[in-house]
C-alpha cells in the first residue's frame, strides 16, 4: 500500500468511525499479526499512526 493508499484509507475510516478509528486500525493489524500477515499488520500499523496525526494532539 502507497502512502498516498495509507492517507486516503486513514481519512476514510476516521470519517466513517471517528475516535473509533484507531482502535479499529489497531484491531486489524493485531488480527493479521495472529494470522502470520505481517507485511498487512504494518501496513495497519501506517494507517493507524496517520489517524494519530488527524486527531491531533489529546486535551486534557
Amino acid at each position: 500500500m502507497s502512502m498516498v493508499q495509507v492517507d486516503d484509507y486513514a481519512r476514510r475510516l476516521y470519517t466513517a468511525h471517528g475516535d473509533r478509528a484507531e482502535y479499529e486500525a489497531a484491531q486489524k493489524a493485531r488480527d493479521a499479526e495472529a494470522k502470520g500477515d505481517p507485511e498487512t499488520a504494518a501496513q495497519w500499523r501506517q494507517v493507524r499512526e496517520k489517524i494519530r496525526i488527524l486527531r491531533g494532539p489529546h486535551e486534557s
